[in-house]
């Protein structure tokens, strides 16, 4: 029986392309009035991964996303051909992945399945993230978990092994919730159930995996079939 739903964030419950992409156009259209605000956010999002490699492969201590983020503008600024963007400007663009919209079944569905389990996300993004995440998306969480809690960034094992005892239930009975077949392989690893939600937008149209490619518990079209499948 499942008793617990821990969640991935960027791409399974927000949609961090669309968001960053507003945003970008936004505060960069005095410097870059023709930026292509889209191809903008994915290489922010290129960044993503090997940036949190520093961390994950104790190269550096733990810093938060907000500082890896920060890091990795100035290239991105750079690759778009974007010079003196003014020092205010760069910090509100970290703080676009503080804005990000849910998608549209996410608010809903979230309320359903709190019903009949304990909710929290298992993000890599930190406390104050899924903070301002939550209350600009109406999102209630029974606790925060995640990078802010375990201090390391997934895949590592911490983030799947906190999450089960933060809540004390056996791995199997916590389901971790996803759109991307890596997190939830990890998940699986370490004896956690595993639902993969299929997000064909994440990336773009046709950029998102549309089914898992890794063995899984329950596979959902969205978060709304996911609350079916779970009767909530």
């Amino acid at each position: 029986m499942i008793r617990a739903l821990v969640f991935d964030v960027f791409g399974t419950l927000v949609d961090w392309r669309s968001g960053v992409a507003r945003e970008a156009a936004r505060l960069l259209g005095a410097e870059a009035p023709t930026l292509d605000a889209d191809a903008f956010a994915d290489a922010w999002r290129r960044h993503y991964g090997p940036s949190m490699e520093t961390v994950r492969s104790g190269a550096r201590p733990f810093v938060d996303l907000d500082t890896l983020h920060a890091e990795s503008l100035p290239l991105v600024l750079a690759e778009f051909g974007i010079v003196g963007a003014p020092d205010a400007t760069r910090r509100e663009l970290v703080q676009a992945w503080h804005r990000l919209d849910a998608w549209p079944d996410v608010p809903h569905a979230l309320r359903r399945l709190r019903t009949r389990h304990l909710l929290a996300p298992n993000s890599n993004g930190h406390i104050r993230l899924m903070a301002d995440l939550a209350r600009r998306n109406g999102l209630i969480f029974d606790a925060i978990l995640g990078v802010g809690h375990s201090r390391d960034y997934k895949p590592k094992p911490a983030l799947y092994h906190d999450a089960v005892a933060a809540f004390g239930f056996a791995p199997a009975e916590t389901l971790m919730v996803a759109a991307h077949s890596g997190d939830l392989a990890a998940a699986a690893s370490h004896g956690l159930s595993t639902a993969h939600i299929a997000r064909p937008r994440e990336h773009g149209p046709g950029g998102g995996e549309t089914a898992p490619n890794v063995p899984i518990t329950y596979a959902a079209r969205d978060l709304t079939d996911l609350a079916d499948q779970l009767g909530c």
